[in-house]
């Protein structure tokens, strides 16, 4: 499919987030596509991880706008004492305050991981994908005490377990899920991901802490779940090994700043983005 016909599923518009007289992410714009895998990179404290914050409800920006399937879902504008101190662009262009919780999002189809795995420390695998199957229940405390829900738990229950089989989890079914190894325990975060059923998953380092066979297996995973669930996946990576084998396109951040983008080799090859990452002076 021609990048021109594919549909924006996620679009960043003039997002900046200021705390205090530190501006984190400045003036940032891009958009990704559906079916896609994009990278975002850039130093330790460029921003990234406060992007992907803002669009799934964790910190309303400062200014700016982020659009989810054509909709609009954030938006705001610098008030009060931020009027003052606001060091952003476009602080003009945007006048409405939309700010829905995480789970508001989760809900309208975007589902995230975590750079530190924040798994249910006292559940079992099948108990951590299960819970994750429950934000999308009907069931209310009075249905559930007259066990009204019975056939909706049934469902959930049944998905939790096919969600195990498609991910090679089922042998690890019954194990509480932060005894795993690394490497599985990142997976069955993904699997508890993907259990809220998204259309959009962002992954923030999913290859942090991995050995590069565990990362090989990782990269090898993220096309697997694209292409079996359909997804548009949204990535923060350090390991550029992982970035440039599996991208689509790659936007780079530094010091809160959009400073390239492209296809993974146009900005493997982009004089700033080496700059950025090896420290070298530019000439001039």
């Amino acid at each position: 499919m021609s990048e021109k016909k594919r549909e924006e599923v996620l679009k960043i518009d003039h997002m900046t987030m200021q705390f205090g007289g530190v501006v984190a992410v400045d003036d940032l714009n891009l958009v990704v596509r559906q079916g896609e895998i994009v990278s975002l990179i850039g130093p330790n404290g460029a921003g990234k991880t406060t992007a992907f914050n803002v669009v799934t409800g964790v910190y309303p920006p400062t200014n700016g706008a982020v659009y989810f399937n054509g909709r609009e879902i954030v938006e705001n504008h610098p008030r009060g004492k931020m009027k003052k101190l606001y060091n952003g662009e476009h602080a003009e262009d945007y006048t409405k305050t939309l700010a829905p919780t995480p789970d508001k999002i989760t809900k309208l189809g975007i589902a995230r991981t975590f750079q530190n795995i924040r798994l249910f420390k006292s559940q079992t695998v099948f108990e951590n994908i299960l819970i994750a199957e429950h934000m999308r229940r009907s069931s209310n405390l009075f249905t559930a005490t007259l066990h009204l829900n019975a056939a909706e738990e049934k469902g959930m229950r049944s998905e939790a377990e096919r969600l195990l089989g498609i991910l090679g989890l089922e042998d690890v079914r019954d194990e509480m899920a932060t005894s795993l190894p690394y490497g599985k325990q990142r997976r069955v975060e993904i699997a508890r991901a993907l259990a809220t059923k998204p259309s959009l998953l962002l992954l923030d380092e999913p290859a942090a802490g991995m050995n590069p066979q565990e990362t090989k297996e990782l990269t090898e995973f993220i096309g697997q779940i694209r292409d079996d669930f359909q997804l548009t996946i949204f990535m923060i990576e350090h390991h550029m090994d992982l970035v440039m084998e599996i991208s689509d396109r790659v936007y780079v951040l530094d010091f809160g700043k959009l400073i390239a983008n492209g296809t993974p080799e146009e900005v493997q090859n982009d004089p700033h983005v080496i700059s950025a990452y090896l420290g070298v002076q530019e000439e001039g």
